[in-house]
């Protein structure tokens, strides 16, 4: 886009900042609908407010409308390419061109449009099972038909709107109701699909441009490394160039198996980092009625004897069942440095935990506790037991031992664990003993999930106890940004204070 190109709707023109001031503000009120119960669809889930689990949305006009299902039509005559596709009337151009990491930004442009021409941008991407995800956005090119997303805003009628350069990107929703995007081999990219349509009609306009685009979770250079040793089964990602690196654990919530994909992309960041499992794998137990940490103690030792892993400690990042396993490694374990949890309660949860001669029971979930919506989702916000109030506090974890420091975050919409509640709580409690190693970083909008950046909000899916549809919450657009947000701090706080001062 030319500097001095207006983007269409806005009051003033594109300057070299890349910024544009919007002549009024998108109207975000939302109507109460009576009676104590919610509508809950996926579509529907994904477009509540962090507060109104129980309310039907009267949409306003510049709320996200309903995508448009339709398959992408084939037209021959139109060639795609990676990175790079054109007809005779317009190019799309990504930045980077090709090939771009899954947590990284991608810059998206189209020419060649006609002045100030309405079109629809269609982003879609398939999942290894086959599944799809769709996001769609309107736009007006510039006088000079020029459209750059991170210049001009997306119009009102789309999956989001406003001026939001990686929409297209967190707003992809799956066809498939409460379906979740996660990437099972990272040695292959998903493969991101752009088509510009003609127009802002409810049906496809005419194809005028095509292109694809690879998302990829592995950096040139990055060693992906199977562990099977002794106990040990788990996958270790080694950043390019020479050692030693900083090194960080990942653990994984209750769905059990081998998560590869945060462990991956936080090893292009400059982390050895292991991606444990620890039941529901090969030969590890598939159904635990207990966990013994002496397991886990061996993935640490594993780390500090690894000859490309610095020491003297090493970090935990966990999610959910994984944040506070990573707690307990750190208040019973040796060389934990530096402990980020997400989403994850700070007392046991699930299964008893047994170190040596010691048990911790788990926290006590009262199904009885939950609501019930329609469509048979329940809310299982009030069904954990306060781990600070239970009796004997039995259940909590006597994190008061732990010499890491730590980082709590914590979705303030977390409908599973009630997370800022935990982190906020726990650093009082911290304060109280003069422990001066904990911080929190509060989420506004964000529920359970808190993928890395640009992943699919996913505000629907099954508790990782009763296994039946759950509330996870959050909203979109904070989501979105929630995302961002944890990601560079967890990668701050692991470099701070795992390499040498």
């Amino acid at each position: 886009m030319s500097p001095r190109s207006p983007c269409p709707g806005f009051s003033s023109p594109c300057v070299g900042s890349g910024t544009c001031t919007k002549s009024s503000s998108p109207n975000t009120n939302t109507a109460k609908r009576p009676g104590a119960t919610g509508q809950m669809t996926a579509l529907t889930a994904c477009r509540q407010s962090s507060r109104c689990w129980q309310r039907c949305l009267s949409w306003p006009g510049l709320a996200p409308q309903p995508l448009q299902h339709g398959s992408p039509p084939h037209i021959p005559a139109v060639p795609s390419a990676r990175g790079l596709a054109s007809t005779a009337t317009a190019t799309i151009r990504f930045s980077p061109s090709t090939r771009s990491l899954f947590d990284e930004p991608l810059g998206i442009a189209v020419q060649g449009l006609g002045p100030r021409q309405q079109v629809t941008l269609r982003a879609s991407l398939r999942d290894e099972a086959g599944e799809l995800f769709e996001a769609h956005a309107r736009y007006q090119a510039a006088d000079d038909g020029e459209l750059d997303l991170a210049r001009c805003p997306a119009l009102p009628g789309g999956s989001f709107s406003g001026l939001e350069p990686t929409g297209l990107l967190w707003a992809l929703q799956p066809r498939k109701a409460f379906w979740r995007l996660v990437k099972k081999d990272v040695t292959t990219p998903f493969r991101l699909q752009l088509d510009v349509l003609d127009g802002h009609g409810d049906g496809p306009g005419r194809l005028l441009a095509q292109a694809q685009h690879e998302r990829a979770f592995l950096r040139d250079g990055v060693r992906r490394v199977p562990v099977r040793d002794g106990r040990i089964r788990a996958t270790l990602f080694l950043p390019p160039g020479q050692g030693p690196f900083p090194g960080v654990i990942n653990m994984e919530g209750l769905g059990g198996g081998l998560c590869e994909h945060k462990a991956s992309l936080l090893a292009n960041h400059g982390f050895a980092t292991l991606a444990l499992a620890y039941y529901h794998f090969e030969d590890l137990v598939q159904k635990p009625t207990k966990l013994h940490l002496e397991y886990f103690e061996e993935a640490v030792n594993y780390m500090l004897q690894h000859t490309q892993v610095k020491g003297p400690g090493i970090g935990l990042l966990g999610f959910s069942k994984g944040g506070d396993l990573s707690l307990a490694m750190a208040a019973f374990l040796k060389n934990i440095t530096a402990v980020a949890t997400i989403n994850s309660p700070v007392g046991n949860s699930a299964f008893p935990l047994c170190y040596k001669d010691k048990m911790i029971p788990p926290l006590i979930c009262e199904e009885k506790y939950a609501k019930v919506y329609n469509n048979n989702i329940i809310d299982y916000s009030d069904a954990m037991c306060d781990p600070f109030k239970a009796p004997g506090n039995q259940s909590l974890i006597p994190i008061e031992k732990a010499e890491a420091h730590l980082l709590f975050i914590a979705g303030q919409d977390d409908h599973i664990v009630k997370s800022k509640y935990h982190a906020t709580e726990t650093y009082k409690y911290l304060q109280a003993q003069g422990k001066q190693n904990v911080q929190t970083l509060i989420c506004p909008g964000a529920g359970h999930c808190i993928d890395p950046p640009f992943s699919p909000f996913y505000p629907i899916g099954n508790h990782p106890v009763f296994r039946k549809r759950a509330v996870l919450g959050g909203e979109l657009t904070a989501y979105s940004k929630a995302q961002v947000r944890a990601w560079l701090q967890i990668q701050a706080f692991f470099h701070k204070h795992l390499n040498d001062k």
